[in-house]
């Protein structure tokens, strides 16, 4: 990309796909080694995490904490407000839960008005896939939570370090400007796809959210959790993270062994899939609806209000 700025910018962009997408991929083999899964060894998992921590522009040990979080309360209703009902800023909630804030149709029709305009907003697909990823990899992770424990803080300032270094010594040899152009490219290829994929893992019309005393982890993780069917070559640049309903059951499977469990047992098999094309219907589910147990758009409340009219 460096290279082709002295041919032409438009060419430079045709190939922010290819390097956003290869980054995509390592944030796939960063996942699986904050699982433990991608090697045997926990010392290989954590030293390669950290690198790719670095390549990804994420803590390691502190993503690794909220992202078992994500995964020992996914679709679990009460855990969407444990931090605040409604945050004016979702910085605080973006760090210590690592999901994508969701309210009931019950709970947004008790927000004030002011309130419902903010969680519009969010929800607004520049909002949930522009701007929000990029601001949350680029600078909500360069700062630790009072709360957060000491490993997890170690982590956040030594992937700090070691990123600042990278920029030091790439922008001294090939200049800062081309640099930065090149990376914000990157960047944006890598944190709106990265926020895209983590959206369509959970948020579709037919997922799981269950009360805690009603709550099932097996569901949650075959119900709740994609079966995202894409194309053989993203695919291969998303790391089979598409296989998600089995990655939820079971972590530690590494991605490059999820399209074998898929073939291998007929319950996987039995799960629907989502395609890209339908995947785009999941945009609009905005709110869960406790009585249909499904997700809707906004537009929805407009026709139950006439409904009941």
């Amino acid at each position: 990309m460096y290279l082709s700025l002295s041919i032409s910018v438009w060419l430079t962009l045709l190939l922010a796909p290819l390097a956003g997408g290869l980054r995509v991929r390592i944030f796939i083999i960063f996942h699986d080694c904050g699982h433990g899964s991608f090697f045997k060894s926990k010392k290989a998992n954590d030293i390669l995490g950290s690198i790719c921590g670095v390549l990804t522009l994420t803590p390691y040990y502190q993503w690794r904490h909220t992202h078992s979080i994500h995964h020992a309360n996914s679709g679990v209703l009460e855990k969407r407000l444990e931090t605040e009902v409604l945050p004016m800023t979702f910085k605080k909630y973006l760090r210590d839960s690592g999901d994508v804030l969701t309210l009931t149709v019950n709970e947004y029709r008790q927000l004030t008005s002011v309130q419902k305009l903010v969680y519009r907003v969010y929800r607004h697909p520049v909002m949930l896939f522009l701007v929000l990823p990029a601001l949350f990899f680029v600078v909500l992770q360069r700062f630790a939570s009072p709360k957060v424990a000491r490993r997890e803080r170690y982590s956040i300032y030594g992937t700090n370090l070691a990123i600042f270094a990278v920029v030091g010594l790439v922008g001294s040899l090939i200049g800062f400007g081309p640099y930065l152009m090149v990376e914000l490219m990157i960047v944006l290829v890598t944190t709106t796809v990265g926020g895209w994929l983590f959206y369509v893992q959970h948020h579709f019309e037919q997922t799981y959210w269950q009360p805690r005393e009603s709550w099932d982890f097996a569901q949650a993780a075959l119900q709740g959790s994609s079966y995202y069917k894409l194309p053989w070559l993203l695919q291969w640049f998303t790391g089979n993270i598409g296989f998600h309903h089995i990655h939820h059951l079971s972590p530690r499977v590494p991605n490059y062994y999820l399209p074998r469990c898929h073939k291998a047992s007929p319950l996987f098999r039995q799960t629907k899939a989502i395609t890209f094309w339908s995947s785009m219907r999941s945009i609009f589910s905005n709110l869960w609806d406790e009585e249909q147990q499904k997700m809707v758009a906004f537009a929805h409340l407009k026709t139950q209000s006439q409904g009941l009219d």
